[in-house]
């Protein structure tokens, strides 16, 4: 029964087709050959596509890299055409600055969960500062480092049973080896209080440079017990440092290879901005040359004082100047105008938020629709709240109801409980904070594992 049922089935079907009308079947085949012309026009475009000439091809690529990297990484991966006509990152991520992710930035997660926790299965999470992108990537050696500085968006991780230095490119896997941290030890001032892992590991400023022959040099500025600066090449095994020294340092930026730093070179002469160079690596022995003075801070009001910080803003250096007192004023200058003795106030900043902290980031508002445009973000201690200072009027408002900084204060798990992305943003000022609960904290002292010991420092969160 059932099988001549089912065999009735093609002969019924063929009787319903028989009895279709005409137009009906016009408008079946006419939408068939409609989808037939369509997929061949559409395969006869994407051809067209793949077949550009690689130097046009290479054109549109460097373009869509000066944008973000992560695009031409999407670029290159359309078709094999445009894979073979333009230049690989994987490899050349450190060594070739292009490729560097300058507007990527490490997330805190908060909630104790820094990169390396059992919880995360390896991944990292990373935010764009322009786009407001997120991505997430797979990075287990995060097992055995922590990360100490981002250059460029290149990761600076210690490797924990040797303190090796390391520099990682999150988004390609290219890794520099340069000489263990424990190698500068004897450098840090014998007076000073407290653990010297602390002067150290506490980075102000770092910076990378690449040769000719593609040699990679680093320069590291420590903290204040630190007075020198500390530099090597990639694969060797010890530190260098300056035969000079800085101390009185306000401000530091990373910028273009070089370090910039505002310090107060007399009381009666005021703040200098000074420009540290690359290492010198011809010749018998490499050094650092001495900062050259390349522009004074403005003049303080009498009754007044500022204080000056460096942010790196669409590509130049700002120089932030934030008076003290209840009534504060917060001016703007390019470094370019300081250097060349002219004092112009700037009162727009493209729309972008930046936020002053132990370091500096210039933000995209519009990527994060809960920034104001144009704002300063800082911690106002008179107000004991985290505020924006708005640059055209003048006004100074609170950007959130707490302060990271006062919670961290206050209460040692508050800062690893962010609830907002400024408070992300925020943390991301405070490099130590990015290991918050893998260094381990004790009352006011922190400690850290170093080839298998605990070592004992200061309290990282209470010196941000």
């Amino acid at each position: 029964m059932s099988s001549s049922r089912y065999h009735s089935r093609p002969a019924a079907l063929a009787t319903s087709r028989s009895k279709r009308p005409a137009a009906f079947a016009s408008c079946s085949s006419t939408r068939r050959r409609r989808r037939t012309a369509d997929a061949a026009a559409a395969t006869g475009d994407s051809s067209l596509w793949a077949s550009l000439h690689e130097d046009l091809v290479g054109q549109i690529a460097w373009r869509v890299l000066a944008g973000d990297l992560r695009d031409y990484i999407r670029f290159r991966a359309v078709c094999p055409n445009w894979r073979s006509s333009t230049a690989c990152p994987r490899g050349r991520g450190i060594v070739d600055r292009r490729f560097h992710p300058r507007r990527w930035m490490l997330l805190p997660e908060g909630h104790g969960l820094h990169p390396g926790h059992s919880k995360l299965r390896g991944f990292v999470r990373f935010f764009n500062l322009s786009t407001g992108a997120f991505v997430r990537v797979h990075l287990p050696l995060f097992r055995d480092h922590c990360v100490l500085d981002s250059i460029d968006g290149i990761l600076l991780l210690q490797r924990d049973h040797d303190t090796a230095i390391r520099l990682l490119h999150p988004f390609t896997g290219d890794i520099l080896d340069f000489p263990p941290l424990e190698t500068l030890l004897r450098y840090v001032h014998p007076m000073l209080l407290g653990s010297k892992w602390y002067y150290i590991r506490s980075i102000r400023a770092a910076s990378l440079n690449v040769s000719v022959d593609e040699d990679v040099s680093l320069m590291i500025l420590g903290a204040p017990g630190m007075l020198q600066v500390a530099f090597a090449t990639s694969g060797e095994q010890q530190w260098k440092v300056s035969s000079w020294y800085l101390k009185d340092i306000f401000s530091e930026l990373s910028f273009q290879g070089k370090i910039y730093v505002v310090c107060e070179i007399g009381k009666s002469t005021g703040e200098r901005i000074l420009q540290i160079d690359p290492p010198e690596l011809e010749g018998t022995e490499p050094w650092v040359p001495p900062p050259k003075l390349i522009a004074k801070c403005p003049v303080n009001k009498p009754g007044k004082i500022s204080f000056y910080y460096l942010v790196e803003c669409n590509s130049e250096v700002l120089v932030v100047a934030i008076s003290s007192g209840i009534d504060r004023k917060i001016l703007v200058y390019r470094l370019a105008d300081l250097m060349l003795g002219r004092t112009v106030l700037m009162t727009c900043i493209d729309g972008n938020a930046i936020f002053i902290g132990g370091r500096n980031l210039c933000v995209r508002s519009k990527a994060f629709p809960i920034l104001v445009g144009d704002t300063i973000v800082f911690y106002y201690r008179e107000g004991h709240c985290f505020a924006e200072y708005h640059l055209s009027r003048g006004t100074l408002l609170p950007a959130l109801d707490r302060s990271i900084i006062a919670n961290a204060v206050s209460s040692p798990n508050a800062v690893s409980s962010p609830r907002s992305i400024i408070y992300h943003i925020n943390t991301c000022c405070y490099r130590q904070i990015w290991n918050k609960g893998q260094i381990k904290f004790l009352g006011k002292t922190a400690k850290w594992r170093v080839k298998g010991k605990w070592r004992i420092g200061v309290n990282l969160a209470s010196e941000a």
